[in-house]
């Protein structure tokens, strides 16, 4: 029986090893777009994923409180009824970082998604889903943010 702080750090030891030597794993970061994750606009965001303009569409939905009491935990869920979808994005346009969440989606994946993001003020928040054939459909709502969550 070895306690748990020897599993600890003999865990902590051969990660240390792996990243030292370069043998961690990459296969975490293949998906990660760094432009987009920079990217300060919305439109920024869909030229760092190829996407065109996009249209607006009653296909996406996005679920969020009209006003949030606190901005550090916002609760967002966006889904989709378009087929071909690849990806799926959650926006935040006045955020240092316009794109806070991006999802991938599979034939085995259900295009439906839930998750809490950070908003320092008051903005529009777009769900966005773009399809295979690079084609961007959007639906937006204003969620307005009464303590800011991005240093505010």
């Amino acid at each position: 029986m070895h306690p748990r702080r020897a599993i600890l750090k003999q865990s902590a030891a051969v990660a240390g090893l792996l990243a030292a030597t370069g043998l961690f794993p990459r296969s975490a970061f293949a998906a990660w777009n760094s432009v987009a994750f920079a990217a300060k606009s919305v439109p920024d965001v869909m030229k760092a994923y190829g996407a065109g303009a996009p249209a607006e569409s009653t296909s996406v939905t996005l679920t969020a409180p009209d006003i949030a009491e606190n901005g550090a935990v916002v609760p967002f869920a966006i889904a989709t009824s378009l087929p071909n979808v690849k990806q799926m994005l959650i926006l935040v346009e006045k955020n240092p970082s316009a794109l806070v969440a991006k999802f991938d989606v599979t034939d085995a994946v259900e295009p439906n998604f839930t998750t809490r993001a950070k908003m320092g003020q008051s903005s529009d928040v777009y769900a966005v889903a773009i399809t295979a054939d690079g084609k961007a459909y959007y639906t937006k709502k204003e969620v307005k943010v009464t303590l800011g969550g991005c240093g505010g």
